[in-house]
């Protein structure tokens, strides 16, 4: 099915989606199950704009990290299962589903972080703590991903203390502008990626993208790829931060052109384009009056990067270029630069 008929199926299914709720699990099953046959991994993803830079600004940091894991009967029903039944009623072409888990933090600043008075003429403060839950498919070259973010914006999200601490063991700035943050407001993301892949596993290979997400954090359609180049190359490119970003270790062993794969390194460059209708980070709360600026509907990524597999680790390390994201009375923000670095164990 051509991918302008499978983006209003996905944006009906957001607005009627309930979860379906699976028999309930042993009682005494553990809330992770880790082992052989579910093939886990341990992924980390640390993405932070002073490294190399020297700024602290906009999209401070982000962490996410977790991977492919059956969840306990909770976690699956609000998370997973929903997830899965997403990517079932997207697609008609669909292999084996499998599920993982993440939990995540994203910090945004404005750039002057020792103001304590409001500043609204710059970016808003603003945290992000989530817990998400991944379903994902690959058939031959094609990688569909539904992920499915539930999380507190606000000081429920905790970057007061994350940022400050940190900046005490780094013998950085102090952050003062804290209490002028969005407030306490419940987060859901829902979002599809689909990645394609073009070319021999060793040479050069094109990776397309697509995808849509939707929710009161974010609302947006995007589309971009890359172009990689090197040896034994498995997956899709290397695996991000992103809703829907990173490829599970179970579904690397269903895909043909992944699971042989022992040693493999690649260069890689493209961009990623976004078509913004909601980020509340710029837009502010959704129910209540907060600070807000003027966000910018076009955004784009430049990226680039390299990533290496030595089994059973695989690292990833890209330098990402973003456009401005929003406008104020005094002029549009800044490009900005930040590093996103990837760490996966495979056991």
């Amino acid at each position: 099915m051509p991918p302008y008929f499978r983006i209003p199926r996905f944006l009906a299914l957001c607005a009627a989606l309930v979860p379906c709720l699976p028999p309930a699990l042993a009682a005494d099953a553990p809330p992770l199950q880790c082992n052989q046959s579910t093939a886990c991994e341990l992924q980390i993803y640390i993405e932070n704009d002073s490294f190399g830079n020297g700024t602290d600004r906009y999209y401070t940091n982000g962490i996410k990290f977790g991977g492919g894991v059956n969840a306990d009967r909770v976690i699956e029903r609000l998370l997973q299962t929903p997830a899965r039944s997403a990517l079932e009623r997207i697609t008609d072409h669909l292999g084996e589903v499998y599920v993982g888990l993440f939990l995540g933090q994203n910090l945004y600043t404005p750039q002057r972080i020792t103001v304590a008075r409001p500043q609204p003429l710059d970016r808003p403060w603003a945290a992000w703590l989530y817990v998400g839950g991944v379903a994902q498919s690959v058939v031959e070259n094609r990688l569909q991903t539904v992920e499915l973010d539930l999380g507190m914006i606000g000081p429920a999200a905790l970057g007061k203390p994350v940022q400050t601490e940190w900046h005490k063991l780094v013998d950085a700035d102090i952050p003062q502008g804290w209490g002028n943050q969005l407030r306490n407001e419940p987060g859901v993301l829902l979002a599809y990626l689909e990645k394609w892949r073009y070319g021999p596993t060793t040479g050069v290979q094109a990776v397309p993208h697509f995808g849509v997400t939707v929710g009161n954090v974010m609302t947006l359609a995007r589309a971009g790829g890359i172009v990689r180049f090197g040896r034994n190359m498995s997956g899709f490119g290397p695996d991000t931060i992103e809703p829907g970003g990173a490829m599970l270790q179970r579904t690397r062993l269903t895909d043909s052109q992944s699971r042989d794969s022992g040693h493999e390194w690649y260069l890689f460059a493209g961009v990623d384009a976004r078509a913004v209708a909601r980020n509340i980070f710029l837009d502010g709360n959704t129910f209540r009056d907060s600070a807000s600026v003027d966000k910018r509907a076009f955004v784009y990524d430049f990226k680039a990067g390299f990533s290496m597999r030595i089994a059973p680790v695989r690292v990833s390390l890209t330098h990402v270029q973003r456009s401005p994201e929003f406008t104020t009375p005094l002029g549009k923000s800044g490009v900005q630069r930040f590093q996103s670095l990837n760490v996966s164990w495979e056991f």
